[in-house]
């Protein structure tokens, strides 16, 4: 499995890699470690989308090992980088993300256009993949296509989906669903929300009704993801603070990382935000998704 998320990670980061980080990696060639090598080196990163505070951060802490001796050439710095950004990305207390043996929701968020119902079905595949039972519920009533894209989703991943007429009430749909999958002995429940909302009222009225049917169910175990665009860069953190406002997050997923060539924004998002990243998308297909490790991300940037 370590080898096949190194993989879908290694193909997924392939611009990144290929563009930003290639030239951060020719850094490292050098003899020496002057104020030139710092400099390139704070102004690729800033290049990436890692963000300004990301950056200064981990520059800082080079600079330290730097002068403690730590570190005493360019080889030993590219190590050093490589740990400082493992570091950044890991998650302090680790926690799954499904309680075992148990009926589990999971709240999928994210504005229109990021690859939210991509995403759904390809959440629900790996879900099946390892083995559990999987129902979907189209709680996204405000869009008529979202519906009939779960649908055809569901359809082609093997996965059933509880859906209502355009315009129904979510949380009904959100109820028919649990009470699908207890019927069927399904132990995982994905759910649709909508992803454009007229106020961040709005947003967290309809998701507050949402958990009190969830609640009311007595369903164990309720996650709330987001889905984010790896494309639209620092834009993803300003939509990330929104929903965390509005409901509380578990965790991020990051699609439409292989579209992109500055995949360091997933270090900016994880950082500013303090939310930790779960599932990187890695392409079109149901299988090109990556349960996301700190350690294979960062190795799969500085290959080479």
């Amino acid at each position: 499995m370590v080898l096949g998320r190194f993989f879908k990670l290694d193909k997924g980061v392939e611009k990144t890699r290929q563009g930003f980080f290639g030239r951060i990696s020719g850094l490292f060639s050098r003899e020496v470690i002057d104020d030139d090598l710092w400099d390139e080196l704070e102004e690729l990163l800033i290049a990436s989308d890692v963000g300004v505070a990301t950056t200064d951060q981990v520059i800082s802490r080079l600079r330290d090992w730097v002068e403690h001796g730590a570190v005493t050439d360019a080889a030993d710095l590219r190590q050093a980088l490589r740990d400082e950004l493992v570091a950044t990305l890991e998650e302090p207390d680790p926690k799954p993300l499904l309680k075992p043996g148990e009926l589990n929701a999971i709240l999928i968020m994210g504005v229109n256009g990021v690859g939210k119902t991509t995403t759904i079905a390809k959440l629900a595949h790996y879900w099946r993949q390892h083995g559990h039972f999987v129902v979907l519920a189209a709680g996204d009533t405000f869009r008529a296509a979202a519906v009939e894209q779960l649908k055809v989703w569901g359809e082609r991943s093997g996965v059933p989906v509880v859906a209502h007429q355009h315009g129904a009430d979510p949380g009904s749909v959100v109820f028919d669903a649990i009470s699908a999958a207890r019927a069927r002995n399904c132990d995982l429940v994905i759910i649709d929300t909508a992803g454009r909302l007229h106020t961040k009222h709005n947003l967290m009225e309809e998701l507050r009704k949402i958990r009190r049917v969830i609640d009311k169910q007595g369903v164990p175990g309720v996650v709330t993801l987001l889905v984010l665009d790896a494309t639209t860069g620092q834009n993803a953190i300003a939509q990330a603070r929104s929903f965390s406002d509005a409901a509380g997050l578990d965790g991020l997923v990051v699609a439409k990382l292989d579209g992109t060539a500055r995949g360091g924004v997933i270090f900016a998002i994880v950082k500013e935000l303090g939310v930790p990243l779960r599932f990187v998308g890695t392409g079109e297909t149901l299988d090109d998704l990556a349960e996301f490790d700190s350690e294979t991300f960062v190795d799969a940037l500085m290959k080479g």
